[in-house]
């Protein structure tokens, strides 16, 4: 992928506060389109602040958020769904007395018009067979028909991305995707990851530092709220403020 993709989606002077608390202050940077693009930082660096914001769950405090160029802090949220950006939290998030392929077909029916009970059979059938397609390509085809409950960790963190991905996003906003999963789990949520990617933008925050310069394209660093840096992998193991704020490493 070309670095220099023009940016889907960008803040500009983003500014978040919580009474006396400022998150983020004056936050300028931009998410390549076609690119995975992880957010790092230590504890308290705003990543999951900018989350929210990028996903509308936060109008900023100051600021602006584009995407495609256009101004779009202050939308509901249910408006950045429309347009195209799909998230999925760190805490799993589905219906957990629901089959695997049901949790997925309700994702797709609440982007289509409002629920009639009129539906033609053949329209939920299209939906199942879409459903059961999502879950094949997260890797659950063999679980589509068992509870959500019943899934493990992994399996439901999987689930829950399927549904993400329902909405047909073009950009896919993941919150610590592999947060609680064994190593295992995480090679496997991995690789859903890199097969997503490769279909729209996706843009991460993680912990797992392994994990972020292994699959990303583009990395964004925030410290205590602000920008400090962004780049290509190999920038960013290359930048000695990172390396001494983030590592914990000194001067050099």
């Amino acid at each position: 992928m070309n670095g220099a993709s023009p940016p889907i989606l960008a803040v500009r002077g983003v500014t978040m506060r919580f009474g006396g608390f400022t998150a983020l202050s004056n936050v300028t940077a931009s998410f390549p389109q076609g690119q995975l693009t992880a957010i790092i930082g230590p504890n308290g660096a705003g990543k999951s602040t900018l989350f929210n914001v990028l996903s509308g769950a936060l109008p900023p405090t100051d600021g602006e958020v584009l995407f495609n160029g256009r101004s779009i802090a202050g939308m509901r949220q249910h408006h950045f769904a429309r347009l195209g950006i799909s998230k999925s939290f760190q805490i799993t998030n589905i219906f957990p007395d629901l089959t695997a392929l049901e949790n997925v077909r309700i994702a797709i029916q609440a982007m289509t018009t409002r629920f009639n009970i009129w539906t033609p059979r053949s329209r939920l059938t299209e939906m199942e067979d879409r459903a059961a397609e999502l879950l094949s390509d997260v890797g659950l085809a063999a679980h589509m028909r068992r509870i959500a409950s019943e899934l493990a960790h992994g399996e439901q963190r999987a689930l829950e991305i399927a549904m993400a991905v329902a909405c047909k996003p073009k950009v896919l906003l993941l919150d610590e995707p592999t947060a609680g999963m064994s190593p295992e789990e995480t090679v496997e949520i991995m690789q859903v990851i890199l097969r997503l990617a490769e279909r729209c933008t996706v843009i991460l925050v993680e912990h797992k530092m392994k994990l972020v310069m292994d699959i990303s394209n583009h990395i964004l660093v925030l410290h205590h709220g602000e920008f400090l840096a962004e780049g290509t992998p190999d920038e960013i193991r290359a930048n000695s403020e990172v390396r001494r704020v983030y590592l914990g490493e000194g001067r050099r």
